[in-house]
């Protein structure tokens, strides 16, 4: 069960992608995430349930981690293609692929290995897609932005992996999205006095990162989509024999959906060569699968 439970958490999170990239025309990114996790927050609010004060804090390390990835993830999002970024995102499985095997003592058979190895190539072939796009993987800035989501997004999905031997998913989930909700609006807090103060006239940077809020309808879309996709994830993650290798890759296969919405909605570019890229992709993932 764990292994279509992950193939449905790739679904949601392909969906929440695209959501997300609909919200960043409206709003900023310190807002988009805010108010989706306060959503996603008073969705799991039933679900919150009592725990020891060491279990809490595992949870506010996970939130601090959460919280660097999916900002600077959007940042990512509002600077770069979201064909490029949905694909850069799946490059995460190699690292949780590495560090699977070295820190879990997890093993690959030859399906699994074979479809690990081919999905790693399709993202070396994506990164030369993507400079005919003037996109440099080394001095974008949202390239470095990008770098960082998907650094912290592997030490996340790592010290998940660590705090589901002892902790229920549904106490992680919600507890999480409450955490994740505060750290946020400490962040907003700060961005609104930075601007009080005119910080912003030295430079781009607040001005750039910060707007004033306007309300838009895929903002507790955004929370039931990454409500849905989490749940499932935390799930996979508690089955007894569960592999994080292969749950981390098979959720990468969520860039079917943004790359689809890229292509055909926001009309972006190369997508003849990134659909290749792509087609290899689910090859890898396709053997991944069936290898599991």
């Amino acid at each position: 069960m764990w292994i279509w439970a992950s193939v449905l958490s790739a679904v949601f999170l392909g969906f929440y992608d695209v959501a997300k990239k609909h919200s960043l025309r409206r709003n900023d990114v310190l807002h988009v995430l805010f108010f989706s996790t306060l959503f996603s927050s008073l969705i799991l609010a039933p679900m919150l349930s009592c725990g020891s004060a060491g279990d809490h804090m595992k949870l506010v390390i996970k939130a601090l981690i959460v919280t660097s990835s999916w900002v600077s993830g959007l940042m990512a999002m509002q600077l770069l293609p979201l064909t490029t970024v949905s694909m850069v995102k799946a490059s995460r499985p190699v690292f949780v692929l590495l560090f699977s095997l070295l820190l879990f003592g997890e093993r690959l058979n030859a399906f699994q290995w074979a479809g690990s190895i081919i999905s790693f190539y399709a993202l070396f072939m994506l990164s030369r897609t993507s400079s005919r796009e003037g996109v440099s993987f080394t001095r974008s800035r949202g390239m470095l932005a990008l770098a960082i989501s998907v650094a912290t997004g592997v030490a996340s999905a790592l010290y998940d992996r660590h705090i589901m031997k002892s902790l229920e998913p549904l106490f992680v989930q919600s507890w999480t999205n409450v955490y994740i909700t505060a750290i946020m609006a400490l962040l907003l807090l700060g961005m609104k006095l930075w601007r009080k103060r005119g910080a912003d006239t030295a430079g781009e940077g607040a001005s750039e990162w910060f707007k004033p809020f306007r309300w838009d309808w895929t903002l507790p879309l955004i929370a039931v989509l990454i409500t849905m996709a989490d749940f499932l994830y935390f799930y996979a993650l508690s089955c007894p024999d569960t592999m994080l290798s292969i749950v981390s890759i098979v959720r990468r296969g969520s860039v079917i959906v943004p790359f689809v919405f890229g292509a055909l909605m926001l009309r972006e570019k190369n997508i003849r060569a990134k659909a290749f890229d792509l087609a290899v992709l689910l090859a890898g993932m396709l053997l991944i699968v069936l290898g599991s």
